[in-house]
């Protein structure tokens, strides 16, 4: 009865009291990282920028600690582990004094199941829910943790990197750090493939994010389909040919086409045929058509579509044009085509209306213009047809083919069993396509 009485003094006495207090307030402690470290890294950036711009000190104090991860990740998790082992530590301590040797299988049991419930996946849970909410709240707390922590942490970074450099790895060209570009691009997708964003304007978001990484050259009316005006024509001819035109700016060349000197633009020519001021006859001759064209404004075909758009915006202007490194003129380009590769094909009452991609219905295959860019009939078709060798589906055949194919041939390549069907000269004009994969 005595021995009885003494045990349980024992394991009540005021110290062992005190060790299961501190053993539960380093499990909240340990909580308190673990949910921190989660929603710190799970918060969005742009999400804490937006309550940050709203003068939410808080979400910029949150905002601050995400721009140095390593830093941030290192410091929770010293805490969090000193937590645990202390804890551990502790638990162990107390049972062996109760126990015996078997307190050590009781702690390792016991403390197991409280740091995974309590100090893991509950906090965890809760800082996932809503991860900018828990950065904002934990951000006060910890900004100094990570300060006091910093120069440990620096240290422990330097022993880690050197231990890769010594095995020959660089700890820098392991990390996969994504872009901010990276990561949009990744959301946007896969809010296409959750349901949340529909086709359309998946592709005008990655389109726009898309303009930095693709040039002029791609997009470009061919220099062989460009209209042009001889200086050299009479002033009526030249009216009725900006009247004819579906276009309202024509570039004027003298001499040879590669000659530009000027572009015309139809309202400017229309307001100088029409002024009378007086009674008198409109004075429009050959040298009021150079007068009142506008200067030939060239960019070079490497140009990405981002920096001309700019420049477009930048200078007032909608019209280019193309050069390539030799000052040859390779095309054309306008503000419309830019905004066209973002929002899709723009026509007005005056365009011509190019015949889009149809299906066969006598055997399913899809007959595409040899002019088609395989970027529109990838975004289209949800197709992965490559486009760095060439930039039309006809310009493709030929890259892949080696040769200038002739009506009937049939090539098969990259999963698509592609025929020609009409060619005028050496220009492939029509295109029979057919995905093997899908039939």
């Amino acid at each position: 009865m005595n021995n009885t009485i003494m045990e349980l003094s024992s394991t009540f006495s005021i110290a062992n009291i005190l060790t299961v207090v501190v053993i539960i307030l380093l499990l909240f402690l340990s909580g308190f990282f673990s949910g921190s470290e989660t929603a710190l890294t799970a918060a969005s950036r742009s999400k804490l920028r937006a309550k940050a711009d709203k003068g939410i000190k808080s979400a910029a104090r949150a905002l601050k600690l995400t721009e140095n991860t390593e830093k941030l990740i290192g410091a929770i998790l010293l805490g969090n582990n000193f937590a645990n082992i202390l804890a551990a530590s502790l638990a162990t301590h107390l049972l062996t004094k109760i126990y015996g040797e078997s307190g050590v299988f009781y702690s390792t049991l016991i403390m197991t199941f409280l740091i995974v419930i309590f100090a893991e996946v509950m906090p965890k849970i809760y800082a996932i829910s809503n991860p900018e909410m828990a950065a904002t709240r934990v951000s006060p707390i910890i900004g100094p943790i990570v300060l006091v922590f910093g120069p440990i942490t620096s240290g422990i970074q330097w022993i880690v990197g050197a231990l890769f450099r010594l095995f020959g790895k660089n700890i820098k060209s392991l990390q996969q750090a994504n872009s901010a570009q990276d990561e949009i691009l990744g959301a946007i997708s896969l809010g296409h493939l959750e349901g949340a964003v529909e086709k359309d304007d998946r592709d005008r978001l990655l389109a726009t994010l898309d303009l930095a990484n693709r040039t002029v050259e791609e997009i470009m009316l061919h220099r062989s389909e460009i209209e042009m005006i001889d200086a050299d024509s009479t002033p009526k001819a030249i009216l009725e040919q900006c009247l004819a035109s579906s276009y309202t700016r024509l570039p004027i060349y003298k001499s040879e086409q590669e000659n530009i000197i000027g572009v015309m633009h139809a309202k400017s020519l229309l307001r100088t045929v029409n002024t009378e001021k007086n009674g008198n006859k409109p004075h429009f001759n050959e040298e009021k058509v150079l007068e009142i064209a506008m200067k030939p404004y060239f960019v070079p075909e490497t140009t990405p579509l981002d920096d001309q758009l700019r420049e477009f915006l930048r200078r007032r202007t909608h019209f280019a044009l193309v050069v390539d490194e030799y000052g040859a003129l390779q095309g054309l380009i306008t503000l419309e085509d830019i905004i066209e590769e973002i929002v899709g094909e723009i026509n007005d009452e005056h365009d011509k209306i190019t015949e889009q991609p149809s299906q066969d219905p006598s055997d399913g295959v899809l007959i595409v213009e040899g002019n088609t860019t395989i970027r529109d009939l990838n975004r289209a078709r949800e197709w992965n047809l490559p486009d760095s060798e060439a930039h039309t589906i006809a310009g493709l055949v030929i890259h892949e083919a080696q040769i200038i194919p002739s009506v009937g041939q049939v090539f098969v390549f990259y999963g698509f069993r592609i025929e020609i069907i009409e060619r005028k000269k050496n220009q492939i004009t029509k295109l029979k396509i057919n995905s093997i994969k899908d039939s």
